[in-house]
């Protein structure tokens, strides 16, 4: 806990005005586009480049376990296909989302050089997720009970019970790994986070290889591995923080972080159901999968193509996490201007990222299946999904861009309410129909969300070309202010009231 010598040298820096950002909008308007482009690239790079790296090493451990748990055997990669794209990513996405508030706030924050409300922020929502990660507890001790309940194969779901009782400390760490990212990238202070990223991954590989092929530990091994490569970037970050890493946005735990915790849990929950409904958007295409005659190779062959669709994803996300924080950082600064041009530089330049990687996937279409299995028949059925894998690797290229633009505005409720319609009420519907009723099956299914992925891009898109964002300025500045003003009255009254 600060002492109150320490308190009082917290700076409050009052939100910036719009002087500086016109004075600065001034300056940049004299310079030729490509000038322009060159220096956003710079800004868009130092957070996207780690953040890639840093996302590509940490989905690397989940695909380095899934391989060498591939070759154990068939049911062990059904069971882990599972836990990783059902039970995972259900409470990933509840973590992550509801950690991605802080994508908003320390954004804006650190954009009007109101520094010191980030350690608050983030300590806060180590509040909020650790709380959340207790309630999730039960769905990791009983996945056994309720894969069958859900009419999953029961042979399949004992093994998914095991595997999801090694996650338990994994879904822990993702409490401080993921707000620590975004406390970080906020500031343009990821790069220690891809080091440590780096080094979990390389670690897991050797270790997964030791206790596997070496020591014949067989599940055991994997997890355990994966558990130890995944609390080395949490102490890691930690310590970076605590000693001196970033000495403007944080000053010591605070006794504010358990005051206010309304506005920030208010964001959170929106920010949670806006990523939730994206990331179960794939995990229902899973479950809808598992209920169909020889499930194994079906759900096989879809866990590598998702496993491969998420190594793009990555690129994406990480140009999700870039976008929310430059539109977060210029709407903190009070220019509308230079938040549309960054807007439109990394809609673009994720879009050719895409259609590159389009074009080589529709090339090599199933080759990329023998790295998870050695099942000709897995392959196969890889090899006829790798048409729906290109398109939705194109799709997911721009789509998580603009989802990124919603964080750094702060419009989650928004978002929510786009993801529920375009999803739910369009893509499972289409898709359910196409699989059972027509009999596409699982590219039925597949077709069917990737026509409610297009409709929520389009959406978005819209959304984000009507947008006044001279307006989204004024309600970012008028937010900002209102968190300085309710600080300083909290702080005036610590100090009347020792």
């Amino acid at each position: 806990m600060e002492k109150r010598g320490e308190e009082e040298k917290v700076p409050l820096l009052e939100a910036r005005g719009d002087g500086g950002s016109k004075v600065e909008e001034e300056e940049e308007s004299s310079l030729s586009l490509g000038r322009r482009v060159w220096e956003e690239n710079k800004k868009l790079w130092v957070v996207a480049g780690p953040s890639i790296f840093t996302r590509f090493s940490s989905f690397g451990v989940t695909v380095i376990s899934q391989a060498f748990i591939g070759h154990i055997g068939a049911t062990e990669l059904a069971a882990y296909a599972l836990v990783s794209t059902v039970l995972m990513r259900f409470s990933n996405g509840i973590l992550l989302g509801m950690a991605s508030a802080l994508e908003t706030l320390c954004g804006q924050s650190y954009g009007a050089k109101q520094y010191h409300m980030l350690g608050i922020y983030l300590q806060r929502s180590w509040i909020i997720l650790f709380v959340c990660a207790i309630v999730l507890l039960p769905i990791y001790l009983f996945t056994e009970s309720l894969l069958i309940a859900l009419g999953q194969d029961p042979k399949i779901s004992a093994v998914a019970g095991t595997i999801s009782l090694w996650y338990i400390p994994v879904m822990f760490s993702y409490v401080w790994n993921f707000t620590l990212q975004m406390y970080l990238q906020s500031q343009s202070k990821n790069i220690i986070i891809t080091y440590l990223a780096m080094l979990s991954l390389s670690l897991h590989l050797v270790f997964s290889w030791l206790m596997t092929v070496k020591f014949q530990l067989g599940l055991a091994g994997v997890m355990g591995s994966m558990v130890i490569a995944m609390w080395i970037p949490v102490f890691g970050q930690l310590a970076f923080v605590f000693f001196g890493g970033c000495p403007l946005t944080w000053s010591g735990f605070s006794s504010s972080a358990f005051t206010d915790l309304g506005a920030i849990i208010k964001l959170s929950l929106s920010s949670g159901v806006m990523l939730c409904l994206e990331l179960w958007y794939s995990t229902i295409l899973v479950l809808l999968t598992g209920y169909m005659k020889n499930a194994e190779i079906a759900l096989d062959a879809l866990s590598i193509c998702l496993n491969i669709n998420g190594w793009e994803m990555m690129i994406s996300i990480g140009f999700l996490a870039a976008t929310g924080v430059r539109v977060a950082n210029e709407l903190g600064a009070g220019s509308a201007r230079r938040a549309k041009f960054a807007i439109f530089n990394v809609v673009i330049t994720s879009f050719l990222i895409g259609f590159v990687l389009f074009v080589l996937f529709l090339l090599f279409r199933g080759n990329l299946a023998y790295i998870f299995t050695e099942s000709q028949a897995v392959a196969n059925a890889v090899a006829d999904l790798s048409p729906l894998l290109a398109f939705s690797i194109l799709l997911n290229s721009v789509q998580p861009v603009l989802s990124g633009v919603a964080v750094g505005a702060g419009w989650q409720s928004v978002v929510a309410y786009v993801n529920i319609t375009s999803y739910y009420l369009i893509g499972i519907p289409l898709g359910a129909v196409l699989g059972y009723v027509v009999g596409f099956h699982v590219k039925g299914i597949w077709i069917g969300m990737l026509l409610g992925t297009l409709v929520q891009t389009i959406v978005l898109l819209f959304i984000t070309l009507r947008t006044n964002w001279e307006k989204q300025v004024e309600i970012a500045q008028e937010g900002l202010k209102k968190w300085y003003m309710d600080e300083k009255r909290r702080l005036q009254g610590s100090r009347e009231n020792p």
